[in-house]
């Protein structure tokens, strides 16, 4: 078994600034699963499709799953994106479609609801050099229009060890072919991108400081606790599989050093703290009752 440790390290890619495309030999194929996503997706294809060049070899995929909006409409207005259909709403499903119409080495798997440039993947597949086989953006969380409560629970989690160098929770990761063949050996868990960073060593997995991803948070407290219910959900699933690394835990050492690091942080802390534990509590009976499926998510972020 190998090392499950979630400590990484940041890197900038030499001589490149963000906006810049790095020259990269990698033939990757990007693989966007997409639910529901018409409202937001076209803003993160429109960044895929602009500046690339027809020299580089690259294939987009979107795999509509489960969808009753305009989303494959909307994705199949991109030129060279790759629309694919399938019936059943669930992520996990579109990621596995998506690699059997993959027909590139490298993979990119990118969350529909995210906004990453080609410019930033570029970078990404550029890190993925021996010993590095697993790299991630840096995420810039967009918190407009957010409640406060919202705005400082993030606050908190951003500040968390585990967050800071893990690679999950950035809707973006680029993998080499070894990383595919370890994370295929994985077992199929809600929180697939958490067992993928805690798959690697630091070693293994860098994050790309010049590569930026922007997150829309949720704008309303109920939004966020259904989005943190299934992530509780996730990560019980992981602790029964004994797939999750004590580092990327919350611990109450790193509550207290963030809540002294500034005057404000206190109550931030104990905004924080009550989220998590009404999430725990309200994951419970999906945890009792085995269900790894059902996909909570927040409908604020989207519209």
């Amino acid at each position: 078994m190998w090392a499950r440790v979630t400590i990484g390290y940041r890197r900038r890619i030499p001589g490149c600034h963000h906006g810049c495309v790095p020259q990269i030999q990698h033939a990757a194929s990007i693989i966007v699963p997409a639910h529901n996503e018409g409202s937001r997706i076209g803003l993160l294809l429109q960044e895929l499709v602009d500046g690339q060049s027809p020299a580089e070899r690259r294939q987009i995929i979107v795999v509509c799953n489960g969808c009753t909006d305009d989303t494959a409409d909307v994705a199949r207005r991109f030129p060279d994106v790759q629309v694919v259909e399938i019936p059943e709403p669930s992520k996990r499903a579109a990621l596995d479609v998506g690699d059997l119409h993959a027909n590139m080495p490298y993979r990119v798997y990118v969350d529909a609801d995210v906004i990453i440039t080609w410019a930033a993947i570029a970078e990404l597949l550029s890190a993925l050099r021996p010993p590095i086989h697993v790299a991630a953006p840096t995420r810039k969380l967009d918190v407009r229009g957010a409640a406060a409560p919202v705005r400082w629970y993030y606050e908190v989690w951003r500040q968390l060890p585990g967050v800071k160098d893990g690679v999950f929770g950035r809707g973006v990761i680029a993998m080499s072919p070894e990383a595919l063949a370890r994370a295929r050996s994985l077992p199929r868990v809600m929180s697939d991108d958490l067992a993928i960073s805690d798959a690697f060593s630091p070693q293994e997995r860098v994050i790309v400081e010049s590569a930026i991803v922007t997150i829309a948070v949720p704008r309303t407290v109920k939004d966020l606790i259904r989005r943190r219910i299934r992530v509780v959900t996730g990560n019980a699933q992981l602790d029964d599989l004994a797939l999750r690394a004590d580092e990327s835990r919350t611990k109450a050492a790193d509550l207290l050093r963030i809540s002294l690091a500034h005057p404000a942080n206190p109550l931030k802390v104990v905004v924080f703290g009550v989220i998590t534990v009404v999430s725990r509590l309200a994951s419970r009976r999906r945890v009792r009752s085995g269900d790894f499926t059902t996909w909570l998510r927040d409908e604020s972020s989207r519209r």
